[in-house]
Parts: structure tokens; C-alpha cells; sequence
């Protein structure tokens, strides 16, 4: 989504008020980006985001794991469970922002995805081999699993611990 916004400003300011030349070096710089979902240095940490390959990219370029979120947000009661006790927390999310990438991976029932999401979030499912709702994964930048965990008990804190626990942090 912003790097539809990012490429429609570039398309406004060139229409509105560019040289040639700038035009041009516009030109350069979207050819050089086409394909990249964005850099590390517009990722927001702490947020979430849909998109497996832009997590990847933002995994290397931040030289962290990604924390994937497996869930059925509108249907799944244990994945509503992790989300409002933990996910939407603050002490989760300052923790998340300074370690991870997040990446959630859903699997609605009541809103419709759009196809190709549906059909990407299915591969991810069988790419980890999902069982069942909530599954955190943690990947590395290459996709690969370092961990993985689902719902546990205590909120925010006690989640940030069990987390820095798996990942062998202090």
C-alpha cells in the first residue's frame, strides 16, 4: 500500500512540476525499486504486515527474525486470545519493534481475502506445516524456521519472556 502511494506522489510531482531531467532520474529510481515491496528503512517496527517477501527483505536488511502470526482473526478464539492479551499490548510491542519483523498470515472466515492472498497464505500454511490456530513461527531473513510456539498463558510479559526464552536472549 505505500509503495502505491509512494509511486503515485512520485507520478503527481512529475506531471506537476519536474524537469526533464528529473523525469528521468523519477524514471531511474522506480525502475531500480520495481519489485522491491519497500526498504527496511520504511518499515515501521512494531507493526504488522501481510506481505511474506517484504518481511524477508526487512528481515535482512534489520538482521532480524521474523515473528509470523498463523491465525484466524475473526473465527479462531485462542488467536483473539493472543492478540488482545499480548500482540496488542504495549510491552509486546516495544519488545516486537526493537526484535522483529511481524508478519501476520490470515486465515479469515467472515472477511473475504482477496485470491491471491488466500492463495499465498495457504502456501506459507503448507510451506511450515500449519496444524492448527494460533501458530507463531520465527523465520530468519532466508525463510528458514528457527522456532516456533503458540498461545501461552499471562499476557504481554510473561509472552516477552517465553519469547526471549526460544530465542535464547536475555
Amino acid at each position: 500500500m505505500r509503495y502505491l502511494l509512494i509511486v503515485i506522489m512520485i507520478s503527481v510531482v512529475t506531471v506537476l512540476g519536474c524537469t526533464q531531467q528529473e523525469v528521468e532520474a523519477t524514471d531511474e529510481l522506480q525502475q531500480e525499486t520495481e519489485g522491491q515491496a519497500g526498504e527496511a528503512s520504511s518499515y515501521e517496527p512494531g507493526t504488522w504486515i501481510a506481505d511474506y517477501d517484504q518481511a524477508l527483505l526487512y528481515a535482512r536488511e534489520l538482521e532480524r527474525p521474523v515473528l509470523v502470526n498463523f491465525t484466524g482473526s475473526d473465527w479462531c478464539y485462542w488467536c483473539q486470545l493472543l492478540s488482545g492479551e499480548v500482540f496488542e499490548q504495549e510491552a509486546f510491542l516495544k519488545f516486537a519493534g526493537d526484535n522483529f519483523v511481524l508478519l501476520k498470515v490470515d486465515f479469515p472466515q467472515k472477511t473475504k481475502l482477496p485470491q491471491e492472498v488466500q492463495k499465498a497464505n495457504q502456501a506459507l500454511a503448507e510451506k511450515y506445516e500449519i496444524q492448527g490456530f494460533p501458530t507463531i513461527v520465527l523465520i530468519d531473513g532466508k525463510g528458514e524456521e528457527i522456532t516456533r510456539t503458540g498461545y501461552q498463558e499471562g499476557g504481554a510479559e510473561v509472552y516477552v519472556k517465553h519469547l526471549k526464552e526460544l530465542l535464547g536472549m536475555k
